[in-house]
């Protein structure tokens, strides 16, 4: 028996729809719409009930989680706390103040307190980690790799656990994501009037648990880059969750885009 702790993003509906006929399995719904509620074994639980979410995988006999998908930083006053909830919760503060990150490894050393191990993110999808290569027909020209090197320079310079995973390099200048993530960093850029321009990085953050959270792109991401006037995306070796794979690479050689994943030296080609 595996727990599924799914929040938002495509990537836990691609888990779902993978082992829902081949894998015995009990889901924590996170998510705002409640998207698996149609599936009896699944259990719409709010963040701060730590009690209610592992007494139902204890019930199961589940030893094993998965995390996938994006769970929003709660407010912490606004939580509807259990009593394991209350009693968690003051921990969890503390490892809010260094940052993002080190909410998530927190969350992972309760489980492993109360005897249930949190598994890789892509243990049931390995094929949606790229390796080291180029993916399209298109290159980064000159320009291409500072804009590349620069936000990767930027990325290295982030603060230990901190939430950001995501830059944009575009003509000698550095966008970073928010928190409220890439979709929305790439829906606020202003395409260039004269050229495509800018690329976006997207690698782990500092110190993060690789474990979950690892980034993830898309189809959807392409589309976005393309509208915000960019000319490819830089992902990390064997660090990355890529979806609609193909659809993707199709999208990005008909747009004259490129998907670089790079591995040591990253700031050299």
């Amino acid at each position: 028996m595996i727990g599924l702790i799914f929040g938002e993003t495509d990537f836990p509906k691609y888990i779902y729809r993978k082992i829902k006929n081949k894998k015995k399995y009990i889901i924590i719904d996170l998510t705002n719409k409640n998207f698996f509620k149609k599936d009896k074994n699944s259990h719409k639980v709010s963040i701060g009930q730590f009690g209610k979410i592992i007494s139902i995988l204890k019930g199961k006999n589940c030893k094993k989680v998965l995390f996938a998908g994006k769970v929003n930083k709660p407010k912490f006053s606004k939580l509807k706390l259990d009593f394991k909830g209350v009693y968690y919760i003051s921990k969890i503060i503390k490892k809010s103040k260094i940052g993002d990150a080190a909410i998530l490894k927190e969350i992972i050393n309760i489980f492993k307190r109360e005897g249930i191990k949190t598994i890789s993110s892509t243990f049931f999808t390995p094929e949606l980690n790229l390796s080291r290569g180029n993916y399209t027909k298109y290159k980064p020209d000159n320009d291409d790799k500072k804009n590349i090197k620069n936000a990767i320079k930027f990325l290295s310079k982030s603060k230990p656990y901190s939430y950001i995973q995501a830059a944009v390099g575009r003509n000698n200048a550095v966008i970073l994501e928010k928190r409220t993530g890439t979709q929305d960093m790439l829906r606020n850029i202003k395409k260039d009037k004269y050229k495509s321009n800018g690329v976006l990085v997207k690698f782990p953050k500092k110190k993060q648990d690789k474990r979950l959270d690892l980034p993830t792109v898309g189809l959807n991401t392409l589309k976005q880059c393309k509208f915000a006037g960019l000319k490819g995306i830089v992902l990390k070796h064997k660090n990355n969750i890529f979806l609609d794979k193909i659809k993707a690479i199709k999208y990005a050689n008909k747009n004259k885009m490129f998907i670089l994943v790079k591995w040591k030296k990253l700031l050299y080609f």
